[in-house]
């Protein structure tokens, strides 16, 4: 079983700045994507950034040249910094590892953390 949790959320003024940190623990695995997903009020929830095991990153269009995706300093850990940060990014925000593969394969999922963008 891994425990997905994320941190760092909280309210900022648009054009702001804030970095949301995420860690898996319960087993030892090598993610093969780390992806972090937001929801919005009535709203799917949608894909922000992604980083595949190659390093290779993809954002949504709404986010590109704003957030960027690493890799935590630890093994199964991830960030996302969100630069001039806008009303519309508010939401709740999810971490995910993809984990194993084939038919065993599976997306872990964090409890989320709110993020609110309001002057």
């Amino acid at each position: 079983q891994v425990e997905v949790v994320e941190s760092g959320g909280g309210l900022v003024q648009p054009g702001e700045s804030l970095k949301l940190s995420c860690a898996a623990s319960g087993r030892d695995f090598d993610a093969s994507v780390m992806g972090w997903y937001r929801q919005t009020q009535g709203e799917q929830r949608e894909l922000v950034a992604q980083m595949f095991s190659d390093g290779k990153t993809d954002y949504a269009d709404s986010v590109k040249d704003r957030f960027a995706i690493a890799r935590g300093n630890a093994k199964n850990t991830a960030t996302l910094q969100m630069n001039s940060l806008k009303p519309e990014d508010t939401g709740v925000y999810y971490c995910t590892f993809d984990i194993g593969s084939g038919p065993l394969a599976f997306r872990a999922w964090g409890q989320g953390t709110q993020v609110t963008v309001s002057s």
